[in-house]
């Protein structure tokens, strides 16, 4: 979340919930909503190591308010950010933990996990295409992300059926 909050902070000043706002209005609805203690704490922290700034601001009718902006560090943090390229494969993957490991330990079948491992992704599948039909159509960041997901998911079951043909290939039928 920190970076997410310095980009946000890159357009201007903002306090904690506004920029809570933002991200969920940018994001929709099947990103993981923020929790607003998360983004406050995550504030501290960027603030701590100098990458914002924050001020407080009097409200005669409510409680003061921290106002936060970018210093010359975080935006130098933020662009470094943008130049790094995402390559990190997903070899840590937990399913594949457990498939791999299933036949040491005797306590799980490994088609079976495929199968529930599927029914799975399946499920969130329908999940996103419900969110996708009622998102709001000019969101075009929000639609971005459904597909993205879906995308993913899809390979993810293209892969399952791989791993499941080569188990059976190589056990015989189950």
């Amino acid at each position: 979340m920190r970076m997410q909050l310095l980009a946000l902070l890159a357009g201007g000043p903002a306090h904690g919930y506004e920029l809570k706002q933002d991200l969920e209005q940018l994001l929709g609805a099947a990103y993981p909503q923020p929790n607003v203690g998360q983004v406050y704490v995550t504030l501290g922290r960027l603030e701590k190591t100098g990458l914002i700034e924050g001020e407080e601001v009097a409200q005669s009718s409510r409680p003061n308010k921290k106002i936060y902006r970018l210093t010359a560090a975080g935006r130098e943090a933020l662009h470094a950010w943008f130049e790094e390229t995402a390559d990190e494969p997903r070899v840590r993957d937990e399913f594949f933990m457990k498939l791999a490991l299933a036949p040491r330990t005797g306590l799980a079948d490994q088609i079976t996990l495929i199968n529930r491992q599927r029914r799975e992704y399946l499920r969130t599948m329908r999940t996103l295409s419900k969110l996708a039909a009622t998102e709001n159509r000019d969101n075009r960041t929000a639609h971005l992300l459904i597909e993205g997901a879906m995308l993913h998911l899809q390979a993810d079951l293209d892969w399952l059926e791989r791993c499941q043909e080569e188990l059976e290939g190589t056990e015989g039928p189950r």
